[in-house]
């Protein structure tokens, strides 16, 4: 019974780590990625929408993105999502379109960049934690209704860390791989 949860629980805990490394695929060290902004919410009308559904996304340069809004009267609101955003980009709107201009890749950049990193980290620690607790929430229960015999419990217990230590190195890896490559 108790392997049956743990088993259950794994393609959660898998999806965290896939969802974090799309999340991480967007950093890039060496130039912007329009994978980094596109899915930056914005406030449109009363919706938190994605900006790859409200506007075209291409690259002036190497080092700027340009964004044109199909709706011209979601400047502001693209402007404003930008400027409250942690990427800690500021929009230069010329006319009917908006420049995010991404600096040169100082040591300052490198580590605002690696601060996010670590936040998005955190964020697949937390939902692993979730799933932990729940799990282990789930074995105590079949204990408490006869399920699960108190030895298989700690067993279970053992079992669980196991995976969750795992996990979370899978998470340390992709983090360490992610590091050098905004540090390189």
């Amino acid at each position: 019974m108790h392997k049956e949860i743990i088993e259950k629980t794994k393609p959660e805990l898998n999806k965290a780590v896939i969802y974090l490394e799309k999340e991480l695929s967007k950093i890039h060290g060496s130039r912007p990625s329009i994978a980094l902004v596109e899915e930056v919410p914005i406030d449109y009308y009363g919706v938190k929408t994605p900006l790859k559904q409200l506007a075209a996304l291409s690259f002036s340069d190497a080092r700027t993105i340009l964004i044109q809004p199909w709706d011209k009267s979601s400047l502001l609101s693209i402007e404003k999502a930008f400027l409250t955003s942690q990427l800690g980009i500021n929009p230069v709107v010329d006319k009917d379109i908006i420049r995010l201009p991404f600096p040169q890749m100082n040591e300052e950049y490198r580590k605002e960049l690696l601060k996010l990193m670590n936040g998005k980290m955190e964020e697949a620690r937390l939902t692993i934690r979730r799933y932990r607790e729940d799990t282990w929430r789930r074995i105590q229960e079949g204990f408490r209704q006869g399920q699960v015999r108190e030895d298989d419990k700690f067993r279970a217990k053992d079992e669980l860390q196991k995976v969750i230590d795992g996990f979370n190195e899978k998470i340390e890896s992709i983090g360490k791989k992610k590091e050098t490559e905004i540090m390189n």
